[in-house]
């Protein structure tokens, strides 16, 4: 009996360490896309725990306009939550420094889709409302909706 029970227990434990849900260490890539024009951001991500990580990206803006082009620096804190097999969402929160026409700082908000491969390879789309504060912004505290794909290395 104790032998049935411990292996009911080990096969339940493997079920559940199987799919648990397996975030990359680190990933590196581009995020391309913007709701305004074309962007272009060099993005990196550190996972924290098991569904948690941090992105950093560095970008550039191609807008419409001229006050809308420019650099922007951004961090990310991102809760991850799998979906079906290699599928995750994730939602976060951040903030970030952009120079449009002047320099001003900004916050913003994620919610995406993600699908990591069998190598080393994720891709993702996702949508980033970001909010401009300060006198400086090239609009005055306006909301900008960004929408782009990831391409990134997971190591």
């Amino acid at each position: 009996m104790k032998k049935l029970l411990l292996l009911s227990l080990a096969l339940i434990g493997f079920t559940f360490s199987t799919s648990a849900q397996n975030i990359a260490d680190n990933a590196i890539g581009l995020r391309l896309g913007d709701s305004n024009g074309f962007g272009a951001e060099i993005s990196y991500q550190k996972a924290l725990d098991a569904n948690n990580r941090l992105e950093l990206d560095l970008g550039w803006r191609n807008g419409n306009s001229d006050n809308q082009s420019g650099y922007k620096i951004l961090g990310l804190y991102q809760w991850v939550m799998p979906l079906d097999g290699d599928f995750n969402w994730y939602t976060g929160i951040g903030g970030g420094i952009a120079d449009k026409i002047n320099t001003y700082i900004f916050v913003a908000g994620n919610v995406g889709i993600e699908y990591a491969f069998d190598i080393p390879l994720l891709l993702s789309l996702d949508f980033r409302p970001e909010i401009d504060f300060g006198d400086n912004t090239p609009r005055n505290n306006t909301l900008d909706f960004d929408i782009a794909l990831g391409i990134r290395y997971q190591f």
